[in-house]
């Protein structure tokens, strides 16, 4: 079961998970040294390397006390690197908080939902401290782009809002279209993409970096595309049910992320939203916390009535 540490700040409620410390875990941060580091890591996941830097203290204590803290449970590791015949891993906090609780009267209070660890981990920077930190990228309704088509599947959008709006507060518009993006210098962003290259210029971008991409053909009749092309085994999927969800960095700003929602056809795109939103831990089961990632779905027709209800992952 977990715990949650709330309050509220000018009218609003703000929740953060906490761990309950246990006697022995005490110990592992009776000491300043530890403390330090538990405040690094609260501002952003480092190496033990960087925190020696950072503390000016000598590498293998650094690396004593992150072990020390390791096994205690206040950190976990988020990425891995090979340095010098080595391993360097990235640790960060396990929860925002930690505490100890005493007997005591507990009040009810309207139930605080929180992210999914692995979804939240999935979508990185953006979303943070509880906010959408970037841009949902519809694909234009009027004939754009290199296939001068208008996108069927921006009003997918719409759930995927919901859906990040049950988890996070947000006051500012997040929604443009791709052209827009384009014209307004905001390629650099966070961005969640809606919507394969065909209907979203933006996409069309990036299409090339991407761990599943779409096969571009030119003709005499302008650009077709010929399916949904898979790097890690060559295969090339043609059915207008076949959706992906992927991310990679921002090839605009390495610091950012795009994710990409997409489809052969319109309703592949749906299968997708489905998938992120209703189906998101079989969906996630094979993500490791990498930061370039895909996965390519089937959406399903479960219940015969002609629209798409369920996903299955196909790679």
């Amino acid at each position: 079961m977990g715990r949650w540490l709330v309050s509220e700040r000018g009218g609003k409620s703000y929740a953060k998970e906490i761990m309950i410390l246990r006697p022995r875990q005490l110990k592992a941060i009776a000491n300043e040294r530890s403390i330090q580091i538990l405040k690094l890591l609260a501002k952003r996941a480092m190496y033990p390397a960087e925190i020696a830097k950072k503390l000016k203290l000598y590498p293998q204590k650094v690396y004593y006390h992150v072990r020390r803290l390791e096994r205690a449970g206040f950190l976990k590791v988020v990425g891995e690197k090979k340095i010098k015949g080595g391993t360097a891993k990235l640790y960060a906090l396990k929860c925002g908080a930690f505490g100890v609780e005493m007997n005591g009267e507990e009040e009810e209070i309207g139930k605080v939902k929180v992210m999914d660890e692995k979804l939240l981990r999935f979508f990185g920077p953006l979303i943070e401290r509880r906010r959408l930190n970037g841009l949902i990228v519809v694909g234009s309704p009027l004939p754009h782009g290199p296939f001068r088509t208008g996108a069927r599947d921006g009003h997918y959008s719409a759930q995927l809002a919901l859906f990040l709006g049950q988890f996070l507060d947000h006051d500012n518009f997040c929604v443009r279209l791709d052209v827009d993006v384009k014209a307004e210098g905001l390629l650099k962003e966070n961005l969640i993409l809606i919507g394969g290259p065909g209907v979203n210029s933006v996409s069309y971008e990036i299409n090339r970096k991407l761990p599943y991409f779409f096969n571009i053909k030119s003709s005499k009749y302008g650009y077709l595309l010929g399916g949904i092309v898979s790097r890690r085994t060559g295969e090339t999927y043609n059915e207008d049910l076949i959706g992906v969800v992927e991310k990679i960095k921002n090839p605009w700003d390495k610091r950012k992320v795009i994710v990409l929602i997409a489809g052969n056809k319109a309703v592949g795109t749906k299968a997708g939203i489905l998938g992120l939103t209703k189906f998101y831990k079989e969906l996630l089961k094979g993500f490791k916390g990498e930061e370039e990632w895909g996965v390519l779905i089937r959406g399903l027709d479960v219940d015969g009535d002609g629209k798409v209800d369920q996903i299955e992952v196909v790679e």
